[in-house]
């Protein structure tokens, strides 16, 4: 097991997100995911945090993120969701601009789960596992 450090403190701090699209919409590619992949990435490392692990299915994604205690996780989500979207609405993948209409391309939602409950290695399978589209 890793520990980071700061400049007071030792952490090893794990969080699990998934964002929903918007009304559930099935809208991800490979393609799209590969791209979430890098923007998420990142995002992460302007807050000082590490996407572990990713991946995700065609109307949702799930995430394993690394991050010091001086991030506040809803601060992490709402830049992740509202960098993520702009970008990714910006390249007008046809299967975005068919089903999601007036810039969304998340739900309000988000799930956030410590990852202290589970094993990471089980969470990490978890993740690995969803069907991601062809």
């Amino acid at each position: 097991m890793i520990h980071r450090t700061g400049r007071h403190c030792v952490f090893h701090l794990h969080v699990h997100l998934v964002f929903v699209t918007k009304y559930r919409r099935l809208v991800f590619t490979k393609e799209i995911l590969e791209d979430l992949r890098t923007i998420f990435a990142d995002v992460c490392q302007d807050f000082e945090a590490t996407l572990e692990e990713f991946d995700g299915e065609r109307d949702h994604v799930h995430r394993l993120v690394t991050y010091p205690p001086k991030v506040a996780i809803s601060r992490l989500v709402n830049s992740l969701k509202g960098v993520s979207s702009r970008l990714i609405r910006k390249k007008h993948y046809p299967s975005i601009e068919r089903a999601l209409w007036g810039g969304s391309l998340w739900s309000p939602s988000y799930f956030a789960g410590s990852a202290g409950g589970a094993s990471l290695s089980i969470i990490k399978q978890y993740i690995e596992q969803q069907n991601t589209p062809d």
